[in-house]
Parts: structure tokens; C-alpha cells; sequence
């Protein structure tokens, strides 16, 4: 059996071009090293040869299943320490890290493709060796949970993402005791790249990584594994140094937009509470997606000093965003820097902005960028990370009230309105469905309990609510709470009191 799976995995890898048919030989002899196999019987070769061709779609199907069988091998005869998720995602990508090109031919070929076909052609060649080699786990991003719900903002997106494993009790032991290590520093250190990974780090022996240059300074390009929409990218500078928000920042966003203007690209917050969840590593995200808040209607146009020639408006969206475009990206940086700073520095008790109390500074901007029209646009979203006493985990964050759907950052994939929740929702929801349907009491139930009073009061708005209709109404409340949630994160509120006091800081731009 390990025999045909060798081959067959070799089959999957000629099939999906992740191996070219030189190499067929070698990568055969590489999986049986990693899985002490000493050879392959001929009659193993003629029943795999005898075998249909595969398609795409086929091979793309048959990979979870022929891995599978792999790793229950390996385990059985001791070469697999343990058979649980964290273990068999290390060894599964060793695996494939044998059908993967050194990163040197991945490169030629990316530039190859950027140089004479174009941007597009470049990145949907990475996109899917990306996912040929299983570095994107297609099988695991299908069980994610998407769907939309319509607002007056717009049609946001929802998604419970299945597709990050948890670590099992064993492993996550096993971490503890593990020695602690510096390479590499982080997970979004170019180090990864081909790293057999250990309990407490992931494997990369399948991953690679393309070089840009922005801005004049050495960056990375890469996909996100868990990719929370189409081509969900992430760009990385070389080396490991802490996420800031900048002048400088402005000119690498317009540089990687004027290298592949089919993507979009923005940058976490700079700090804890409105930033990302990792601000050790200074990091894009980006990809080939148009988000609700790209689509948003302009509430209002704007204008700033000695800029006149910049369009400039504020966006109709519940968090504040200002949004610039021109088609001159040295005027584009210098206003968003003008902006930036003026943030900064920005205090207005009323409204209850402070650029910073005993010394902690508060304000930032979440930045996106952009080509529209053949013009550059830059989104810029005003954030604050203010706690108190009330609302200790952020004053600009989502409310406790919330924290039974969305607890987590609003980072920059939710500010342009993707809801990534947590995967407890999945089982959690199922139970209140069944709950409604068969009338049980939410308050008792340890696991809806948090959930009981939103549930019982988008009850009472529906006429009826039965098999038909449930599964609908559940994620269109929940929709809804994302929009509260982006709601609460919104810094000027999208009321008159709110409006004048987001006009009173463009004023003081002004000023």
C-alpha cells in the first residue's frame, strides 16, 4: 500500500505540475527516505502506470486520502511520533515538501511570468503552487463557514474559519517542554521558508516566498495558509522588526499596488488593541478582493489645504475613514502623512479622542491601498485603543455585550468588513438552533447561556421561526452584530454629533 501511495503522491505532483517529469525519479526516491521505504516493487509501478490520468479537480481530490494513508504507515511503524493534528500537519508537509521546486526555480519562474505575460499571470501561478503543494490546505479552507448579510453600509462578509487547527493537549505539553528557540524569530520570518517546523511552529518545507521591492527596502511576498478570501496575501518586510505606521509606510502600499494593480494591500494598526495579532513583524495584507468598505458610497466630499487637487471624501461606513486619490503618489503620501500626523497629535475631550493619557499614545491609522480608474486611492481609518474602567478592553473595540459572537482585535480584514469569528461559533450555533426549534430555556444551557438574551431578542422580530427559515436568521443576526461591532469600533459615530465632531478634526488638518 505505501508503495502505490508513493507513487500515486508523485502521480498527484506530476499532474498538478508542482513536478516536472524530470524529476519524477528523484522525488520518488526523496518520499521513500522520509518514509524508510527501500524500494518499489515493478509490479507497484505497472499498477499505478495502468492507472487513469488524473485531471486537476481529480488529483486535487484524491490528495487528502493518499496523505491520510501515508501518515497511518508512518505512525505504525514508529516513524510518525504521534497521531494526532499537530504531528500529522508536521509530517504530512514534509511530504509534499519533497514535490516542491527549490525556491530559486519558483522565483525564475514567477519573474518569468511577471516580465513577459504580466502581474496577473504571475501571482495566479504562485496562487496555485501555493495550493498544489498543500502549503493552503484546500480540503480544510472548504469547511470554513461564508456567507453575507446586507446593511445600510453595504453587504458585509461572514466567515467562521475552520480551517486553523487546534492543538491537541499532547502537543501543546509537548510545547511547553520543548526547548525555546529564536529561529525562526517569528511566522512571518523569511527564515520559514523551508523549515521542517517542531510542536510549538509550524512546518514550512512546502511554503515559498517571492522578493519585491518596495519603497527602496527588501520585502517578501507570500499567501496567507488559512486565506480568508481570494488570494489573501501577505507582504513582509525581510527583516524581523516591529510594525509602524509611517510616511514611509505610504510609499511601500503604492509600490506594491503600482507592481500588481490587481490587488488591493493594507497595513494592521501599529497598536495593541486596534492592531493586528502580530505587531513584532512588520507586515501587509493584501489580495486580488474587493471588500464591502471599497464599495461604500461617499457620504461626503472634502477638501484639504494646498491639496485642492486631490479628491478627498469621507466614506459612508460605520468605522471613520478618509478617503484620497490622485494619480500623482508623491502628492497621495505627503497628504496621507499630513493626515497621519495631525491624527497623532489629534485631542478632543468632548468627543472623547485623546492622542494619549500618562504618556501611552492612542492614535493611529489602519492605511489601504489600492488602483481605481487608473488613479491611486488610499484608504485611511482613523483608530483609537483608549480603555477605561468600563469598557476595559477597549473603548473602540467591540462591547461586552458583544463578546459572545466577536471578543477579538478588529484588525484590518474586519475594518473593510470580513467577520472572521471564532470556530466555537460553529457548534455553539448549532446548539441554539436546535435549541430554539425545540423551545428549551437558553439561560440554563452552560454553552448558550452567553448568547441567550441576542438570541431572545432577534426572536421576537421574526413572525416565525422554524426549520425553514432558522439557519437564515441566525447568520443574518449575526451579520448584524458585525456590523455593531464595526459599530463600536468606529471612532466618530455615524450620527450628526458624531459627523461634526469627524469635521472638526478635518478642520484642524486645515488649520
Amino acid at each position: 500500500m505505501i508503495q502505490e501511495r508513493i507513487l500515486e503522491l508523485v502521480k498527484y505532483g506530476l499532474t498538478t505540475g508542482l513536478v516536472d517529469p524530470a524529476d519524477e525519479v528523484y522525488t520518488v526516491n526523496r518520499l521513500l527516505e522520509v518514509l524508510g521505504v527501500d524500494d518499489i516493487e515493478d509490479e507497484t509501478f505497472e499498477k499505478v502506470e495502468a492507472q487513469p490520468a488524473w485531471t486537476q479537480e481529480e488529483a486535487e481530490e484524491k490528495l487528502e486520502g493518499i496523505l491520510e494513508d501515508m501518515m497511518t504507515y508512518a505512525y505504525d511503524n514508529g516513524i510518525m511520533k504521534e497521531n494526532s493534528i499537530v504531528y500529522k500537519d508536521l509530517f504530512d508537509t514534509k511530504l509534499m515538501g519533497c514535490l516542491v521546486n527549490a525556491p530559486s526555480v519558483i522565483r525564475a519562474r514567477f519573474k518569468d511570468l511577471y516580465d513577459n505575460e504580466s502581474s496577473l499571470a504571475a501571482t495566479d501561478y504562485f496562487y496555485k503552487l501555493s495550493c498544489d503543494s498543500n502549503y493552503i490546505r484546500r480540503q480544510r479552507i472548504k469547511k470554513d463557514m461564508k456567507w453575507t448579510t446586507d446593511t445600510e453600509y453595504g453587504t458585509l462578509d461572514v466567515t467562521i474559519n475552520l480551517s486553523k487547527p487546534e492543538k491537541d493537549p499532547k502537543a501543546i505539553a509537548a510545547a511547553k517542554n520543548a526547548k525555546q528557540s529564536a529561529y525562526p524569530k517569528c511566522q512571518l520570518c523569511k527564515e520559514n521558508e523551508g523549515y521542517a517546523g517542531r510542536v510549538n511552529h509550524p512546518a514550512r518545507e512546502n511554503h515559498r516566498i517571492i522578493p519585491v521591492t518596495i519603497n527602496n527596502s527588501q520585502w517578501f511576498f507570500q499567501y496567507s495558509p488559512y486565506v480568508y478570501y481570494n488570494e489573501h496575501c501577505i507582504v513582509f518586510n525581510s527583516k524581523h522588526t516591529p510594525m509602524k505606521i509611517e510616511r514611509a509606510t505610504f510609499g511601500k502600499l503604492l509600490d506594491f499596488v503600482t507592481q500588481f494593480p490587481h490587488y488591493f494591500v493594507g497595513s494592521n494598526a501599529d497598536l495593541p488593541i486596534v492592531g493586528g495579532s502580530i505587531l513584532s513583524h512588520d507586515h501587509f495584507q493584501g489580495g486580488h478582493y474587493t471588500f464591502a468598505m471599497a464599495k461604500a458610497p461617499i457620504e461626503k466630499e472634502i477638501t484639504f489645504k494646498g491639496y485642492e487637487d486631490v479628491e478627498a471624501d469621507i466614506v459612508k461606513w460605520p468605522m471613520s475613514v478618509i478617503r484620497i486619490k490622485s494619480a500623482d503618489r508623491d502628492k497621495l503620501i505627503d497628504l496621507a502623512d499630513k493626515i497621519l500626523l495631525a491624527w497623532r497629535g489629534y485631542t478632543d475631550e468632548e468627543a472623547f479622542i485623546f492622542a494619549e493619557t500618562d504618556g501611552e499614545p492612542h492614535n493611529t491609522i489602519t492605511p489601504i491601498a489600492r488602483r481605481r480608474d487608473g488613479d491611486y486611492e488610499l484608504d485611511l481609518v482613523l483608530r483609537n485603543n483608549i480603555t477605561t474602567e468600563e469598557h476595559p478592553l477597549g473603548v473602540y473595540h467591540p462591547h461586552a455585550h458583544l463578546h459572545h459572537i466577536k471578543k477579538e482585535n478588529i484588525g484590518l480584514i474586519e475594518v473593510m468588513g470580513l467577520a472572521v469569528l471564532p470556530a466555537r461559533l460553529k457548534g455553539e450555533m448549532a446548539e441554539l438552533r436546535d435549541a430554539i426549534l425545540t423551545g428549551k430555556d437558553l439561560h440554563s444551557t452552560e454553552t448558550l447561556a452567553s448568547h441567550a438574551d441576542w438570541a431572545l431578542k432577534f426572536m421576537s422580530k421574526y413572525d416565525k421561526i422554524d426549520e425553514s427559515n432558522i439557519d437564515g436568521i441566525i447568520n443574518e443576526e449575526i451579520g448584524l452584530v458585525f456590523k455593531e461591532v464595526l459599530e463600536c469600533a468606529g471612532v466618530y459615530k455615524c450620527t450628526d454629533d458624531g459627523r461634526a465632531a469627524f469635521q472638526k478634526f478635518i478642520d484642524a488638518v486645515n488649520a
